[in-house]
């Protein structure tokens, strides 16, 4: 099973998302594919995950996570065992939206919430110092990211299996090319 995690103010209607989801349907895997609309606590995201992932009881997971959702990922498969592929992923997420506290507005269903002390705390709580598989891992990073440094993630993921492409942005331009290296992983 495929599960992605959509990242900071986002939602399962988010490009990647939606895209990886039609092609899922496009190959006759929709089955396979769940994309969970994560609740603004880090704590409740990472418990509804698992629920969700307990409910359906799939043979194998391989979450794919895209900024925060890569923050995620990254806890989840360290508690798991799963696999997962990093896609512009935040790295060390209490830190990194420490500058966004505050106000917040998701960016698909307008939904104004507040970014709080206890949502970083939330995220410290989840930060895994150093990853202890990389095989588990593959990172797609793009260097125009304008939102996160790709060499912060090239670093944390050191061993993993990394693409890192000159250009793009913290979208990830061009993520279609990727779903076939994502189903092979």
């Amino acid at each position: 099973m495929i599960v992605y995690l959509h990242g900071f103010n986002s939602s399962p209607a988010s490009g990647k998302a939606r895209l990886l989801g039609e092609h899922m349907a496009r190959i006759g895997r929709s089955a396979d594919y769940v994309c969970p609309a994560l609740p603004n606590s880090p704590r409740e995201a990472i418990a509804h995950v698992e629920a969700e992932l307990e409910q359906r009881r799939p043979e194998s997971v391989t979450l794919v996570g895209s900024s925060l959702g890569g923050f995620y990922a990254t806890h989840l498969a360290e508690q798991h065992g799963w696999k997962a592929v990093l896609v512009n992923p935040a790295v060390h997420a209490h830190t990194l939206l420490r500058s966004a506290l505050g106000p917040q507005t998701n960016w698909h269903s307008g939904e104004k919430w507040e970014l709080t002390e206890a949502h970083l705390a939330e995220l410290a709580a989840l930060d895994v110092e150093r990853i202890t598989r990389p095989e588990r891992y593959l990172l797609l990073a793009q260097t125009g990211d304008e939102v996160l440094d790709y060499r912060d993630a090239t670093a944390y993921y050191a061993g993993a299996r990394q693409i890192i492409e000159e250009g793009g942005d913290h979208g990830f331009a061009g993520f279609e090319r990727h779903y076939q290296t994502i189903l092979d992983f």
